[in-house]
């Protein structure tokens, strides 16, 4: 059983702040190159970061970073590049370690070295957000393949989609806060320690749409 409790929006702001001035010296920094967008995603657009206090990994944030790059002047390669330098310059100054490039996100961490914790981080995933010859609504984002050592444009899978539709149905349909009950507890009792937070958070959506009737 573990511990894990809410991180609340008064809990996170000042690092929700600093993560913002991060990014505009970033976009500052890469203006006369490229441009590009910012959202917050994942649990702090849900309103559901959690942390448990008995470990060393702290809370984290999701960021979508949207390029402006109309006449593809930049290889995925170069465009991530680009932002990673210009990250580190930026991220640097409010005491976070160097970015970290790892498949579908840029990480940086907020560390306590003197106690060997880390107590925030930010994964920032590159994006694109088009619409295909159907009307739909889609999104691509830069793929690090580690042993080919490339970087493409990947679509996002179809579960991607599958979920932000489920999602939307549970808050029209006011469940939301059934939803974080449900999602904390899977995390509180989840004995396996090779299924991540997105796992389980996908399972907690599933559950409930599965108990008021919706079904994809």
């Amino acid at each position: 059983m573990h511990d894990f409790k809410y991180v609340t929006r008064k809990e996170r702001a000042p690092v929700k702040n600093d993560l913002i001035a991060i990014i505009k010296r970033t976009q500052n920094l890469l203006r006369d190159d490229l441009t590009f967008r910012f959202d917050f995603v994942g649990s702090d657009r849900r309103n559901m970061v959690t942390y448990a206090p008995q470990t060393n990994i702290g809370y984290d944030f999701d960021i979508n970073l949207e390029v402006n790059d109309d006449d593809c002047n930049y290889t995925p390669e170069k465009i991530k590049f680009k932002i990673i330098q210009a990250l580190n310059k930026a991220a640097h100054k409010y005491g976070y370690d160097y970015a970290e490039d790892s498949t579908r996100v840029i990480t940086i961490k907020f560390k306590d070295r003197k106690n060997s914790r880390i107590l925030h981080s930010c994964d920032f995933a590159i994006v694109n957000n088009y619409t295909d010859e159907e009307g739909h609504k889609r999104q691509e984002y830069i793929r690090f393949n580690k042993r080919q050592n490339s970087y493409t444009w990947e679509e996002q899978p179809g579960g991607y989609y599958i979920l932000c539709e489920k999602e939307q149905w549970i808050k029209d349909n006011g469940h939301h806060n059934e939803l974080r009950k449900l999602y904390l507890d899977k995390k509180n009792k989840n004995s396996d320690y090779n299924k991540h937070s997105r796992s389980l958070y996908a399972e907690a959506v599933h559950e409930i749409c599965q108990r008021y009737g919706f079904n994809d």
